[in-house]
């Protein structure tokens, strides 16, 4: 027992029917004195040593109602507690069947801290899953960080141990002693902690939810319109420096209104689990339940979402199932034997990050991240889970040279337990929270990413089951195009439009995310060629492009208005570009307008969104005038209404360019044009309807003759 090795403690402690009456014994390191209560009777318990206390009460057949008084001190008034180890399991046996089956899609109420009031008692059970332990105990701020006289009980193979601690409640600092199979202790955070102390610090905190949210009707209504049928337009956004130093309900001032201006559909927030290093900007997850404490409180955060609920806009979330640090009070061996990685090193160090990937094929493992994600949109009202590094997870050789990776049992690559994971987590949190949509950052080629899980594909697999695919093929050849001179743009056209050749093969979103502008990438803005009138149009002629592309839309925050640094996590954006007096701040202005423009036009144009997954959605007007650097295609609704979409990346204006159209609409109007004078650009627009005529050109009977502006994207619909 002193050790931290014992299994079953209540079979020691407590009080037991013996011969004569009832024994009662009381572990309680430091204490001076210890007396029971019961039946209207003090008797005082025998000190043992080592912090053992016992007594018998005569005469009784079975257990009475005990209470104990304890004194640590000579002269301190006694302590009055009740004792742990009176109390029965408060885990039902239908919680541990289903941890036991890594089935428990609410994992999250079985185990970890939970204030509750058990036989009639308020306290907190403590239950935590550490099956290779020899032993487990409770330490916090209530036992000075001495666990000895908590231990806990096994609850069977399940490998669960559990313990009812009268009078804790919320805000008690708390960590798990657990004693290693070899003997040695390790002291550990709660895996399932739902709120953390601020980081460095590290302890689990006990909590209760005691929000009441205000956003049913967003909540009936989010899943009314499939999403791929639907506007989103993605504001990315890391909480921590979006503006430094605001906490959750400070942001939720400020975020939603600003997202609501410009038009944006939905944010995304870059991870909000509780991690250790901020350098990682929460990809390096230990707390994979609490969101980080550094803006406050668990009820603060739903604060946040709410707020932006009523905004009308919706939240989604980074989670991060790929891996998690090595940090010794976290996750890692957790009792003392790999647990939540693989205990083979080639399948758990992950070479990139210097971090361990999940063993996915753990019944206990899968549980708690499917559970995981349940939770967040659960608990937390997200609309959506953005999953990151996908492709690390689905391919054994993943950053591995040869020798450095196991195959599976069929002697390929693909990982099959991390396959099914992600089937089985896409599948469950649709199946419990309607209207939530996933996203996948894939960047291979992997068969049926957002394919249903019982479709099997070509390469023998069921689909994943996500909602959307980043697509990061168009993001790499878009970008690498727009960063030419615009003279050697022509040798690299087909950058721009090869996206089309497999835009049906997954349903995507174009991201350009804040991997695009950190780590010597340059900014959005400052990736472009020529001067900074150049960059400027250049850049909002890619935005135009890209918002009218086939596919939902994300963007970093910063750049849409033209932020010319790399984003920094230590000040974020440079909200000074905008501060009137500032000498520039009409170009960065524009640019922001421009977006606003964007997003507005956008949601109120199905043809840009509504066939966005459907070949019938669009149809190219010309997409090889490689020697003029000019695209132009067609976006329909589901009635077939279209908008015309002209981009040309030369820096000339072109005049009476003659395009192909549809030859029942017999005029169109500029819709938006990138190149106007409010946006920051040389204002050459057409005020005017640009009428059609019988003149055939790039295989219609039908065309339109427009002037081009330079480094501008035009939109056009039927006048």
């Amino acid at each position: 027992m002193l050790a931290g090795e014992h299994h079953d403690p209540h079979g020691v402690l407590g009080a037991h029917p013996v011969r004569g009456g009832v024994v009662v014994r009381v572990l309680r390191p430091w204490a001076k004195e210890v007396t029971v209560l019961a039946k209207g009777r003090r008797i005082p318990l025998r000190s043992e040593g080592d912090g053992l206390f016992s007594a018998l009460l005569p005469l009784l057949r079975k257990v009475p109602a005990y209470e104990l008084r304890v004194r640590y001190e000579e002269g301190q008034d006694e302590l009055a507690v009740h004792d742990p180890y009176r109390f029965l399991p408060s885990l039902g046996e239908l919680d541990l069947h289903l941890i036991g089956e890594g089935r428990h899609e609410e994992l999250w109420t079985a185990l970890g801290a939970h204030p509750m009031t058990h036989d009639g008692v308020a306290g907190t059970r403590f239950a935590v899953w550490a099956p290779n332990a020899r032993g487990v105990r409770v330490t916090g701020d209530f036992t000075h960080w001495d666990g000895t006289a908590l231990p806990m009980r096994s609850l069977g193979a399940t490998g669960v141990w559990e313990l009812f601690v009268p009078g804790i409640g919320e805000g008690a600092l708390y960590k798990f002693d657990i004693t290693r199979p070899d003997g040695t202790h390790t002291v550990r955070a709660d895996p399932m902690a739902r709120r953390t102390e601020c980081p460095p610090n590290t302890a689990s905190i006990v909590t209760a939810s005691h929000y009441s949210w205000g956003d049913a009707e967003w909540m009936a209504r989010r899943g009314t319109r499939p999403p791929h049928e639907s506007p989103i337009s993605v504001y990315e956004v890391h909480l921590a420096s979006w503006r430094p130093g605001l906490d959750y309900r400070q942001l939720a001032e400020q975020l939603p209104a600003y997202v609501r201006d410009m038009g944006f559909t939905h944010v995304e927030l870059m991870p909000v689990t509780e991690h250790p290093f901020g350098g990682s900007w929460g990809y390096q997850v230990t707390g994979f339940y609490a969101p980080t404490a550094r803006m406050g409180t668990p009820d603060d955060f739903r604060f946040l979402v709410d707020a932006l609920h009523a905004a009308g806009i919706g939240v989604l979330m980074d989670w991060v199932p790929a891996h998690f640090p090595k940090d010794d009070w976290a996750l890692a061996e957790f009792d003392g034997r790999p647990l939540y990685e693989h205990e083979d090193p080639r399948r758990s160090h992950h070479p990139d990050w210097g971090t361990l990937e999940f063993d996915y094929g753990r019944k206990e493992v899968r549980n708690f991240l499917v559970a995981n994600a349940v939770y967040w949109c659960q608990e937390f009202h997200i609309d959506g889970l953005r999953v990151d590094a996908v492709a690390s997870m689905l391919y054994l050789d993943y950053s591995r040279e040869h020798g450095e990776w196991l195959p599976n049992e069929y002697g390929g690559r693909e990982n099959l337990d991390a396959v099914a994971f992600l089937q089985e987590m896409n599948a469950t949190v649709y199946r419990r929270c309607p209207g939530i949509v996933t996203f996948a950052e894939e960047s291979t080629a992997w068969d049926g990413v957002t394919r249903e899980t019982d479709q099997v594909g070509p390469g023998g697999f069921g689909g994943l089951g996500f909602g959307m695919k980043w697509n990061m093929g168009w993001m790499h050849d878009s970008l690498e195009y727009v960063q030419k001179e615009p003279v050697h743009r022509k040798y690299h056209h087909h950058e721009m439009t090869f996206s089309m050749v497999y835009a049906y093969s997954e349903n995507y979103i174009l991201p350009i995310s804040h991997d695009e502008v950190v780590h010597g990438k340059r900014s959005l803005v400052s990736k472009m060629p020529g001067d900074w009138w150049q960059q400027r149009a250049t850049h909002r002629a890619y935005l135009g492009f890209m918002w009218a592309h086939p596919g939902k839309q994300l963007l970093y925050m910063g750049q849409e208005f033209a932020q010319g640094a790399e984003w920094s996590a230590e000040h974020g954006p440079d909200w000074w570009l905008l501060d009137p007096a500032y000498g520039a701040e009409p170009d960065h202005r524009g640019v922001q307008d421009l977006v606003r423009d964007l997003n507005t036009v956008y949601r109120d144009t199905p043809s840009l969104w509504e066939r966005d997954t459907a070949s019938d959605g669009f149809q190219w007007v010309v997409g090889d005038a490689a020697e003029d650097n000019v695209f132009a295609f067609l976006r329909l609704d589901a009635f077939g209404s279209p908008l015309l979409a002209v981009s040309n990346f030369s820096p000339v204006v072109r005049h009476d360019y003659r395009l192909g159209v549809p030859d029942a609409v017999v005029a169109w109007s500029e819709v938006l044009n990138t190149d106007a004078g409010r946006y920051g650009g040389g204002d050459v627009v057409g005020r005017d309807p640009v009428k059609a005529e019988s003149v055939p050109h790039h295989g219609r009977t039908a065309s339109i003759r427009m002037t081009l502006p330079p480094l501008a994207t035009v939109w056009l619909r039927p006048a």
